[in-house]
């Protein structure tokens, strides 16, 4: 195994809320606090929620302030006390006028994540991923009855065969892959990102019945045509994308050899030095690289801005 003296903090793992869940089972804590003028809410329409007119910290409204159409949840407290509401709402719907006001606009996780605070990146990525849940799986798996929500929204029960829902997380493991000697690394170009000359670092769901160590082996394997030896845990996040729990690894290779990308997921993939990385980062350089709010950014960065000198 691989070892560093600091663990890596993604974007979106720099900080946890406090969840309050032994608030969740207290009998009409959603309807007792959506009258509380103090409440806070965050509004979530699949990955997006409001945002302040710098863009760089979220806008909450009053409990009075969302229309109808939301499913709510209790996601806990902020600093001073306050309770924190999810309003979940679908595509369609908006939050009443006074939502906007002060010109708060719609931003997504993927885009402004990076650039949040601490506090309010953790906030968000926790909103949009129950919220997604919350909108798009109100039915029961087994027998197709509408569930109803317990646990102040982080949970459903089906009134016919009384099974029990939760939100879904799906693992999958995202790996740096350096050189023997760890002076170069490994990226690829997604199939998906044809229009566009980016490069990234490799990723996959875990398997049933699978590790995450034979888990890494096995995607870089079949994405890139290498096989690594060592891998060393640097960190996770939530990426809502639609439900994963991405776990960060860097790996070395066996020895150095040339890639050969899959070519149906993977188009290309090439071996970089940190110089050529670094100008991609500096948006400098002749490929892009991933936003800066995802995992991908920061295992790159960590391994860009590493010292050689002895």
């Amino acid at each position: 195994m691989l070892g560093w003296n600091a663990p890596l903090l993604p974007p979106l793992a720099r900080t946890e809320i406090d969840r309050a869940a032994d608030e969740r089972d207290e009998p009409g804590l959603l309807d007792r606090l959506r009258a509380d003028p103090l409440a806070r809410v965050i509004a979530v329409r699949g990955d997006r929620t409001l945002l302040s007119v710098s863009g760089d910290r979220l806008h909450t409204l009053a409990p009075d302030e969302i229309g109808e159409r939301a499913e709510w949840a209790f996601l806990g407290r902020d600093d001073d006390g306050r309770a924190l509401l999810l309003a979940a709402l679908p595509d369609s719907a908006e939050p009443a006028a006074p939502a906007l006001s002060g010109g708060a606009e719609w931003g997504s996780l993927r885009a402004v994540g990076g650039v949040l605070e601490a506090a309010d990146a953790g906030l968000f990525a926790t909103a949009v991923s129950l919220g997604r849940w919350l909108v798009d799986a109100p039915f029961c798996s087994a027998c197709g009855t509408r569930t109803v929500i317990r646990a102040a929204g982080w949970a459903r029960t089906c009134p016919s065969c009384r099974r029990e829902h939760f939100p879904r997380t799906d693992p999958a493991v995202i790996v740096a892959v350096t050189s023997a000697d760890g002076e170069r690394i490994l990226l690829g170009k997604n199939a998906l990102w044809a229009d566009r000359n980016m490069y990234s670092t490799f990723a996959g769901f875990v398997e049933a019945g699978e590790s995450l160590e034979s888990a890494i082996v096995r995607e870089i394997r079949e994405e890139a045509g290498v096989e690594v030896t060592a891998s060393g845990y640097r960190g996770s996040q939530a990426w809502p994308y639609p439900r994963s729990l991405m776990i960060g690894f860097r790996a070395k290779v066996a020895a150095d050899a040339t890639a050969t990308p899959d070519g149906v997921e993977i188009v290309d993939a090439r071996w970089f030095d940190r110089a050529e990385v670094r100008a991609g980062l500096a948006g400098a350089g002749e490929v892009a690289l991933p936003g800066s709010a995802s995992i991908a950014r920061a295992l790159i960065e960590e391994w860009a801005h590493e010292r050689t000198d002895p």
